[in-house]
C-alpha cells in the first residue's frame, strides 16, 4: 500500500496535489495504520491511497438504498448505472462521472482480514475506485476553494482475522471520531407506505389507528408519503385529507407517538416552492438544477446553505414538531448533497450536513429516521437509518419495476451492514410485510425477514392494512420484537447469501439464528436450511 505515492512510514507528509497543499501524518495504531491531516487551497480529487486489489471485497455504495455487496475487480453493482439514467444521475453518487466509468465502493471497501476506511464524511465526499488491478482511496472536494487549512476526512487501513472483526473495529471508530451517542429507545411501529401508497385516504388512517389500538404492539404510527400536496410543500395535505394538527391529535389521542415523511430536500418543478422560491434551490447556469425524476415530475434540490431555504426549512419542522409529531422519516436526503451553485461557496457534503442540523434544532429531541441519505455524511445528525433498498411484496428480483426493488435485497443490506448499527445510528431495514393476501412473499420468506430482522436488534416498522394481518403474522410480528436486544454478532460477509446471526443478553437468552437468504439449501452445524428461510440452530 502507498500513502500519497510513497511506501507507508509513520510521520509527516506534505505534498501538492493541484492548487492545493496538503500535511498529512501516518500513524500506527492497533491493527493498522491512521492518516490524517489538513488541505488548503483550491482542492479537486486527493489522491490519499492505492493498493493492489484484492480478489474479493465488500463494497458499498454512498446512500441507503445504494448496495452494499461481495465484488470483484471487472464487476460493477448490477442495474446501478440504468436506474441513475432512468431516475437521475446523482441518486446514487455525487460524482457520476466517475462512478459511472468505473466500480466505486464509497466510505470503505473490505475485504476477508482487512478494509480500509474513512471515518468522517463532513466536508469531502471519500471513496475508493477499482482502477485495474489496483485500488485508489481518494476524497473529492468539488473544486471547493479553502483560504484556511481544512481537515482531510481521517482514513484507516485495519487488519484482523476476519472482515466481520474489522468492520466492527471500523465502525467504533468512526462512531468516536463523529462523537456518536446513539439513543436506547428502538422503534417499533407502522407505516403507511407499503399497503397503501399514494392513495392514502382518512379512513385508511381511522381504521388502521382503531385496530393498531385494539392488539398491536406498536409505539409509532407513521403517515407516509401520500397525504401532501406537492412535494416540497409539506405543510399543506391534499385535498379531502384532514389538516396536520388534526391528524396528530387522532394518532396521540389513539395512544402512539405521531409519525410523519418529508423529503426536506426535494421540490417538485410543480410545488409552491419551486415558483415562489427559486432563489432557494440548487442551480446551474442561473436556473435551478434538475436532481431526479420521481412521481413521474422533475424534482428540484432544496440549497440548504441559502438563509431564506434554512428558516424556510427550520418552520416547517418546528410547525410540524408545534402540531405534536415527534417521530420524523426524512427520504430523499441527497437531494442536498448534490454538486451545483449554491449561495455559499461550500462543499456539497457541508450544504447536506448544514440541512440536516437545521432539522435536528427544529425537532429538538423527537426520533430522526434518515432514508435515501448518504451514510457517512449522516453520522450523528440522525437517530436512525434506513440501510437498504425499498423492500416489496415479492421476493424474486425478476419481478421488480426497477431493479433493486425486493424483499431479497431490502434484507440482505441490513445484514451486510450490521456493524453500523448501535454505533452510528439504529439499524432500520425497512418494514416488516405480513399480510395474508396482495402479497407474494411466502410463509418462509416472511418469516425469514422478519426473525433476521429481530435477530439483528433492528428498528422494527410493519406495513399493511392491519386488518389483512391475521393470528399468525401478529405473532411473527410479536416473535421478532422479542429477539431483539442482545448483542450481536454476524458471520458470513464473504458468503453468497448465507449467514449466522449470534445474540446474546437479550429477553430471547443465547441463540442463532441461520439466515440463508440463497436460491440452493446450505448446512449450518450439519443442519440444513432451506432456500430463502431461516433456522435457529444450536450454538
Amino acid at each position: 500500500m502507498r500513502f500519497f505515492g510513497r511506501p507507508p512510514a509513520e510521520g509527516t507528509i506534505a505534498v501538492e496535489s493541484g492548487c492545493a497543499r496538503v500535511e498529512a501524518r501516518i500513524e500506527k495504531i492497533k491493527g493498522g495504520l491512521k492518516v490524517g491531516g489538513t488541505v488548503r487551497g483550491r482542492a479537486g480529487t486527493v489522491e490519499i491511497c492505492r493498493f493492489t486489489a484484492p480478489p474479493e471485497f465488500l463494497a458499498n455504495n454512498w446512500q441507503s438504498w445504494g448496495p452494499m455487496q461481495k465484488m470483484a475487480a471487472g464487476e460493477r453493482f448490477r442495474g446501478l448505472a440504468e436506474r441513475m439514467e432512468k431516475q437521475g444521475r446523482f441518486v446514487f453518487t455525487p460524482i457520476p462521472e466517475t462512478a459511472l466509468a468505473t466500480l466505486v465502493s464509497d466510505h470503505f471497501i473490505a475485504w476477508e482480514g482487512g478494509m480500509a476506511g474513512f471515518l468522517s464524511s463532513k466536508i469531502g465526499h471519500p471513496y475508493f475506485a477499482v482502477e485495474g488491478d489496483e485500488i485508489a482511496g481518494y476524497i473529492e472536494y468539488f473544486d471547493t476553494a479553502f483560504e484556511d487549512a481544512v481537515a482531510l476526512e481521517t482514513l484507516v487501513v485495519l487488519s484482523g482475522p476476519s472482515v466481520e472483526q474489522v468492520l466492527e473495529e471500523y465502525g467504533i471508530r468512526a462512531a468516536l471520531e463523529n462523537g456518536v451517542r446513539v439513543g436506547e429507545w428502538n422503534p417499533v411501529g407502522w407505516s403507511s407506505w407499503y399497503n397503501y401508497f399514494m392513495e392514502l385516504t382518512t379512513a385508511d388512517v381511522e381504521k388502521n389507528l382503531r385496530i393498531a389500538r385494539e392488539g398491536f404492539p406498536f409505539q409509532v404510527f407513521q403517515i407516509d408519503d401520500g397525504y401532501e400536496a406537492e412535494i416540497g410543500d409539506w405543510l399543506s395535505p391534499k385535498p379531502g385529507f384532514p389538516p396536520l394538527p388534526e391528524l396528530a391529535r387522532l394518532i396521540r389521542e389513539a395512544g402512539f407517538h405521531a409519525g410523519i415523511w418529508t423529503a426536506p430536500f426535494s421540490a417538485a418543478a410543480t410545488s409552491d416552492l419551486a415558483a415562489r422560491h427559486p432563489e432557494r434551490l440548487v442551480s446551474e447556469e442561473g436556473k435551478p438544477r434538475f436532481c431526479y425524476r420521481g412521481w413521474n415530475k422533475e424534482i428540484f434540490a432544496l440549497d440548504a446553505t441559502h438563509p431564506g431555504a434554512k428558516q424556510g426549512l427550520h418552520e416547517t419542522f418546528a410547525a410540524l414538531r408545534g402540531m405534536g409529531f415527534d417521530y420524523f422519516k426524512i427520504d430523499f436526503t441527497f437531494a442536498a448533497a448534490i454538486p451545483g451553485g449554491r449561495s455559499r461557496g461550500v462543499t456539497p457534503i457541508q450544504a447536506y450536513r448544514e440541512g440536516l442540523a437545521v432539522i435536528r434544532d427544529a425537532i429538538g429531541p423527537s426520533f430522526l429516521l434518515g432514508c435515501g441519505a448518504p451514510l457517512l455524511p449522516s453520522i450523528g445528525l440522525v437517530d436512525g437509518m434506513r440501510v437498504g433498498e425499498d423492500t416489496a411484496p415479492f421476493w424474486d428480483p425478476s419481478k421488480a419495476p426497477l431493479d433493486g426493488v425486493n424483499a431479497l435485497y431490502a434484507l440482505r443490506n441490513p445484514i451486510l451492514r450490521s456493524f453500523m448499527n448501535k454505533k452510528w445510528w439504529l439499524n432500520d431495514p425497512d418494514c416488516l410485510l405480513l399480510r395474508r393476501r396482495d402479497i407474494d412473499l411466502s410463509d418462509a420468506e416472511k418469516e425469514l425477514y422478519a426473525r433476521t430482522a429481530g435477530a439483528l436488534d433492528d428498528m422494527i416498522i410493519e406495513s399493511d392494512d392491519l386488518e389483512l394481518v391475521d393470528a399468525r403474522g401478529k405473532g411473527l410480528l410479536e416473535e421478532a420484537i422479542r429477539l431483539r436486544g442482545g448483542h450481536v454478532r454476524v458471520r458470513g460477509l464473504m458468503s453468497d447469501n448465507s449467514f449466522l446471526i449470534d445474540s446474546w443478553g437479550g429477553p430471547s437468552g443465547i441463540f442463532r439464528y441461520a439466515a440463508n437468504l440463497s436460491e440452493a439449501a446450505t448446512r449450518f452445524n450439519g443442519q440444513d436450511v432451506p432456500p430463502r428461510s431461516g433456522r435457529f440452530i444450536h450454538p
